[in-house]
């Protein structure tokens, strides 16, 4: 069992930045893929980024690619998400996710992660 707890949202102007924190519990940390999933309202949950238990392999959105980084740290059960260059597009509910195994044909698909945090709220103001 898993247990994720985000924080680091909040408003922003555009252009701005934030980086979002993901905290895990549990000892085995570094056998999860770990991804970032971002909501807006009325929309369908959409991946953002992920990144391999081993913080080797890592994958963006095209949406965000460039503007986003995604990083973690094993030793402090912590996965980041650097979020820059900040549009209102972006404005949505961030969520943390964990799953067991890593592929590349799946990381980017909602359904087949196993844990999810509570989520924290990005507000982009132009």
């Amino acid at each position: 069992q898993v247990q994720l707890v985000e924080s680091g949202g909040g408003l922003v102007q555009v252009g701005g930045s934030l980086r979002l924190s993901c905290a895990a519990s549990g000892r085995t940390f570094s056998k999860y893929a770990m991804a970032w999933f971002r909501q807006a309202p009325g929309k369908d949950r959409e991946f953002a980024a992920a990144i391999s238990g081993s913080g080797v392999s890592l994958v963006y959105a095209d949406s965000v690619k460039g503007r986003f980084t995604i990083s973690r740290d094993n030793a402090k059960n912590t996965v980041y998400l650097q979020v820059n260059n900040l549009r209102p597009e972006d404005s949505a509910v961030y969520y943390c996710a964990a799953k067991d195994s890593y592929s590349p044909r799946t990381i980017w698909i909602a359904t087949t992660y196993d844990y999810w945090g509570q989520g924290t709220q990005v507000t982009v103001s132009s």
